[in-house]
C-alpha cells in the first residue's frame, strides 16, 4: 500500500503503470484512496455514499493490462448509474434509489479498469454552482479555502480529486459544472461537444442537449486517456458527434499549428468580472503568445444573452419537472414540495407551466443563438475567456432558499461564459494556470470548433509543459485532525 503523500502524487495513469509493473495491486490502491478519503472527507464533505465492499469487488476482477487498471474512481451523485450504488442526484426524494444495472459510460469506465467505490456530492438535480443543500448534512469545500465552495455542480468530483481522494472522478456539465468546480479547485478538464459520450440506455440525451459527462482531473492526459477509454456513440443514440481523426493521446502527443485566439475578458451578460479573472485570461494570452500563438481582442459580439438565460431557464425547468415526474413513477408515490429545496421545487412547477409548444420555442431559440456563439467562436481557431466571472465564492451566497428565476439569475451573473458552450454544444476546457494574491485558483476557458476537442487537448498539453501545475496542491495539514495519520503526511 502506498503512502498517503505517495498515492496522492501520482496522476491516474502512473497509478495503472504501477499495477501494470505489478508493484502495487488494485485492492491496495483501493485502500489507499479509502484511507485519505476517511482522513479528509469529514473535513471537505466531497464523497456521498461510499462503498467498500462495491469497491473490492471491482479491485478483485479488474485486468491489470487495462488503461486505469485498479484507479480508484467516483461518480457523481448525478448521473451514471452504477449497479447497486446508490444515486439520490441530490435529493432527499431519491435516498431509497440504487440502480439494479450499470449505465453505458459505467460500463466503459469500468472497461478502462476504474475501480468505483462511491459517489461525490452534486446539488440537487445539479441546477446550482455550488453544493450546500441538506442532504449531506453540510457544504462541500474547497480544499484550498474551506470557507469557500468547491463550485458546482460536480462539486465534489473536484473536491475529491483536489483533496487528493482520487486523481480523476466522473462529473457532467450542463451550464458550466465541471468547468465552474474545476476553476474553483485548481483543476483541468473538458466538457466535450454535444453528443460526444454515450447517455443510455436510459436517456438520449441530458438537458436538451446541453448536458454531457467526463472527468475533472490534475492531468491533461489522464483526460485524453479517458476521454479515449469512454467516447462514442451508444447503441441507438438519436445523433452523434462528429468522429475524431486520431486518438486524444496521440493529439495531446502532437505539439498545435500556430492558433488565433480570440481573448473575451468582458462577459456577454455584462456582469461585472472581477480584476483577478480578467488577469488570468490576460496572463494566458501572453502565455500562448510565448509558444507562439497569435492572440486578438473580440471587440464585439451578437449573443443575446438576456434571452440566451431565458432560453435556458425554460429548457432546465421542462426537464427538471421531466426527471421529477420519471421519479415518481419509479416510486410509484407522488412526490412533495417538503422533500425539495425551495429552487429545485420552484423548476419543478415552472416546467410543469409550461406547453409543448413553449418547450420547442425554447430549443428553437437556443438552437438559433448556439449558431450565433458558434459564429463568434468562428473568427478564430479558439476563444479565451476567464472561466468564471469570480474567484470562488464563499460559503452561503448561492443556497437554493429563493424561486429558480432568481436563483438562475444570480448564478449566471457568477458563471456568464460557462454556459455559452453549452448552448452551442461545443467544447470547452477549463486551465488552471492562474493562483491569485490570496493563493486562490482561478481557471480560464478555451472554446474549440464543434467536434475539435483534439485542438483543445494539444493546447492544453502544451501550456501544462509551459507551465506545469500538476504539483500544485492545497496544503492541508492544518485542516486534518491531530490523531490523522495524513496530518503529518500531506504535503
Amino acid at each position: 500500500m502506498l503512502s498517503p503523500d505517495e498515492y496522492a502524487s501520482h496522476d491516474a495513469l502512473a497509478l495503472a503503470e504501477l499495477v501494470h509493473r505489478q508493484e502495487v495491486t488494485p485492492s491496495e490502491l483501493l485502500a489507499s484512496a479509502w484511507s485519505r478519503m476517511e482522513a479528509i472527507n469529514p473535513t471537505i464533505n466531497a464523497v456521498c455514499w461510499p462503498d467498500r465492499e462495491v469497491g473490492e469487488r471491482a479491485a478483485a476482477t479488474v485486468d491489470i493490462q487495462t488503461p486505469f487498471a485498479g484507479v480508484p474512481f467516483l461518480l457523481k451523485d448525478g448521473g451514471a448509474s452504477a449497479a447497486g450504488l446508490r444515486l439520490t442526484f441530490g435529493s432527499r426524494s431519491a435516498m431509497s434509489y440504487f440502480p439494479d444495472a450499470d449505465g453505458e459510460l459505467t460500463k466503459r469506465y469500468r472497461r478502462a479498469g476504474l475501480v468505483i467505490f462511491g459517489r461525490t456530492t452534486s446539488p440537487e438535480y445539479g441546477i446550482n454552482v455550488t453544493c450546500e443543500g441538506p442532504l449531506y448534512a453540510g457544504p462541500t469545500k474547497n480544499p484550498w479555502d474551506l470557507s469557500r465552495s468547491a463550485g458546482g455542480s460536480s462539486s465534489g468530483a473536484a473536491a475529491a480529486v483536489s483533496a487528493g481522494i482520487v486523481p480523476m472522478a466522473h462529473g457532467s456539465d450542463g451550464g458550466g459544472s465541471l468547468r465552474i468546480p474545476a476553476s474553483c479547485c485548481g483543476l483541468f478538464t473538458l466538457k466535450v461537444t454535444r453528443a460526444r459520450m454515450p447517455h443510455g440506455p436510459g436517456s438520449s440525451e441530458s438537458w436538451s442537449g446541453m448536458a454531457t459527462s467526463n472527468v475533472i482531473t490534475r492531468s491533461v492526459r489522464d483526460s485524453a486517456a479517458a476521454l479515449d477509454a469512454s467516447h462514442g456513440p451508444d447503441l441507438g443514440a438519436p445523433y452523434v458527434a462528429p468522429a475524431p481523426e486520431t486518438t486524444f493521446m496521440q493529439a495531446i502527443a502532437t505539439p498545435p499549428r500556430v492558433l488565433r485566439i480570440g481573448l473575451m475578458t468582458e462577459a456577454p451578460s455584462g456582469a461585472t468580472v472581477h480584476p483577478d479573472c480578467v488577469a488570468a485570461a490576460e496572463d494566458a494570452a501572453r502565455l500562448c503568445e510565448s509558444v507562439g500563438h497569435i492572440v486578438e481582442p473580440v471587440t464585439s459580439h451578437e449573443i443575446d444573452f438576456a434571452q440566451m438565460a431565458t432560453v435556458m431557464r425554460a429548457l432546465v425547468c421542462a426537464n427538471t419537472a421531466n426527471e421529477m415526474k420519471a421519479m415518481s413513477a419509479m416510486f410509484g408515490r407522488p412526490l412533495s414540495a417538503a422533500e425539495f429545496e425551495v429552487a429545485t421545487w420552484s423548476a419543478h412547477d415552472l416546467g410543469l407551466g409550461m406547453s409543448a409548444t413553449d418547450y420547442l420555442s425554447s430549443l428553437q431559440s437556443m438552437h438559433r443563438i448556439g449558431r450565433k456563439i458558434a459564429s463568434l467562436v468562428g473568427q478564430f481557431d479558439l476563444l479565451l475567456t476567464p472561466t468564471l466571472a469570480e474567484p470562488p465564492t464563499t460559503l452561503g451566497r448561492f443556497v437554493m432558499d429563493r424561486d429558480y428565476v432568481t436563483h438562475r439569475t444570480n448564478t449566471l451573473n457568477y458563471a456568464p461564459f460557462t454556459p455559452l458552450a453549452n448552448v452551442s454544444g461545443q467544447p470547452a476546457m477549463s486551465v488552471p494556470l492562474y493562483w491569485n494574491g490570496g493563493g486562490l485558483p482561478i481557471g480560464v476557458q478555451f472554446i474549440g470548433p464543434y467536434g475539435d476537442e483534439a485542438k483543445l487537448l494539444s493546447l492544453a498539453a502544451q501550456l501544462e509543459t509551459a507551465r506545469p501545475w500538476v504539483a500544485r496542491r492545497p496544503d492541508l495539514r492544518d485542516r486534518l485532525s491531530a490523531n490523522s495519520a495524513l496530518a503529518t503526511n500531506s504535503p
